[in-house]
This record gives structure tokens, C-alpha cells and sequence, in this order.
């Protein structure tokens, strides 16, 4: 996240920086305290929705990637023991490998949203284990895998890892969830606006669940929500997905093609940068 200025260095003022984020940070010194954050320049780009051009904030934007992990989409993972489908869970790999460089280069922070259980399964409702075990009898959030032992969706573990194929950067950040909204008594909202971010896109699986679900209270807190359609998918019914796009489009926001996105961030990119 740029910033138009820097704040008055020590030697100026006597101030030092407090602040984990150049968006939201103040200058200190033991008898002062200047709280005025210094102003973002805007880095506007229009690109295509569905229905109507939209034009983005750069300085403002980040992208929120729910559920790339191996549980969901690894052919070794819980969905594919329980006899899911996992080939459409796969599909937002390959456009999202040929986009999150471009986001990277044009620094907009890259927001992994992954479930992650508590060893103990205390972050965890009977209701919610319910809903992945209706009969209890099954393997669900917290069981142990038949063979490898290991345990579905637990924090830390190769069952809750982002899959191999998705790279990730130190400068990435890292949310753990433990219901279908990347919100529900997460850091998320509180990492969000101290980068001062004001819009978001989304990707991951599954659509029409945690990922429609955190797009929906990013939405009702305020947040311009745009789905990269392309980079997100579900292992439901086709209907499921064609709702979920027709109700954000309605309702939450815009829905844009990654390959728009693309295209706008290679313009913007110096010449000897583009691929």
C-alpha cells in the first residue's frame, strides 16, 4: 500500500513512526503525538464487470483467497477421501498462478483465508461439526484420516496447507478461519483496515459457501467486493455457482473475469516486466 509522502523524520521533528501499516500510522516522541496519517495517492484502473465498467482503487484493493488448501483440493485431501469430486475446486490454480505475480508487482496485498481448527476442536460448535458429520459416524472437521492419520483442516498441518501449486510469499498474509466466513472472530477485518483497504476481490472455494459467505460480510461491513469468477469455484451443483454470481451481481457487488484484471496490470507494468 503506497503513500503519497512520508511522515517528518526523527531528525525533523523528533518523532519516530508507530504503526504496523504505512496506510495507518502515526509519528511519536515522549511529549508528542502527531496522529494525522499521511494520504494514500489513489492508483485508479478500470477493467470490465459483468453488466458495466468498473474502476478500482489499487491503492486500496486487496485480494482475499479462501480455502486453497489441501483438505479441499488435494487429490490426498478429506474431500477427495469422502468421495467429492475435487476437479472443480482445482480450477482457480491456474488462473490464479498467472495472477498473483501481477498483484504482487503492483503491490496489492495478497490475504490467504484458510480454515484451521484448533487441535482441540474448542474454536468448534456441535452445530458446526454437525453440518461436515451429520451422522457421526463419518470423518469430519477434526477426524483423523484413514491411512495417513491425518487430521481434517487442523491449524499448522498438510491438511489445512495452501496447495503446493498456489506459491506463496513471506509478504503474504495469513488468516485462519473456523467457520464459513473469513470474518466470523478473525483478525481479517482488523489486518484490512489498518492496510487501509476499502475494496477487495475474491477467490477460492467453494463459491457458493466460504466464499460467498466472507464476500457477503465484507460487503456488510461496508467493503467494495469484486468476484474474480474465473478464480473461484465449487464442488456443488452448477446451479449453486450460476446463483452465487447472479446474487452478487445483485446484491454484494461485481463480478469480473481475472483475465480483465490481468490485462490492466500488464499495461501498467514496465516494459521488461511483462510477460
Amino acid at each position: 500500500m503506497g503513500v503519497t509522502s512520508t511522515h517528518p523524520s526523527a531528525n525533523d521533528e523528533g518523532l519516530l513512526p508507530l504503526g504496523s501499516s504505512g496506510s495507518n500510522s502515526w509519528m511519536v516522541a515522549e511529549g508528542r503525538a502527531n496522529l494525522v496519517r499521511q494520504p494514500v495517492l489513489p492508483r485508479p484502473m478500470a477493467v470490465q464487470a459483468q453488466g458495466k465498467v468498473i474502476t478500482l482503487d489499487l491503492a486500496r484493493t486487496a485480494v482475499v483467497i479462501v480455502d486453497m488448501q489441501n483438505d479441499f483440493c488435494h487429490p490426498g485431501g478429506w474431500l477427495a477421501h469422502i468421495g467429492v469430486d475435487i476437479a472443480p475446486a482445482r480450477r482457480p490454480i491456474a488462473p490464479l498462478r498467472r495472477l498473483l505475480p501481477m498483484l504482487r508487482g503492483s503491490d496489492i496485498p495478497i490475504i490467504w483465508v484458510n480454515w484451521g481448527n484448533r487441535p482441540d476442536l474448542l474454536n468448534l460448535s456441535p452445530s458446526l461439526l454437525h453440518v461436515y458429520n451429520p451422522s457421526g459416524m463419518g470423518v469430519g472437521l477434526g477426524d483423523a484420516l484413514p491411512g495417513s492419520g491425518a487430521k481434517v483442516l487442523e491449524r499448522g498441518s498438510w491438511s489445512a496447507a495452501i496447495v503446493e501449486e498456489l506459491s506463496v510469499e513471506p509478504t503474504d498474509i495469513h488468516v485462519a478461519k473456523y467457520r464459513m466466513s473469513g470474518f466470523q472472530d478473525t483478525e481479517l477485518d482488523s489486518i484490512l483496515r489498518n492496510l487501509g483497504v476499502t475494496t477487495l476481490m475474491f477467490a477460492g472455494v467453494n463459491a457458493d459457501q466460504c466464499v460467498l459467505c466472507t464476500l457477503q460480510d465484507a460487503n456488510f461491513r461496508g467493503y467494495d467486493c469484486v468476484l474474480l469468477e474465473d478464480c473461484a469455484a465449487t464442488t456443488s451443483p452448477d446451479y449453486c455457482m450460476a446463483a452465487t454470481i447472479y446474487n452478487v451481481n445483485q446484491c454484494f457487488g461485481f463480478v469480473v473475469n481475472s483475465e480483465a484484471i490481468a490485462a490492466e496490470l500488464a499495461q501498467r507494468a514496465p516494459r521488461g516486466d511483462r510477460s
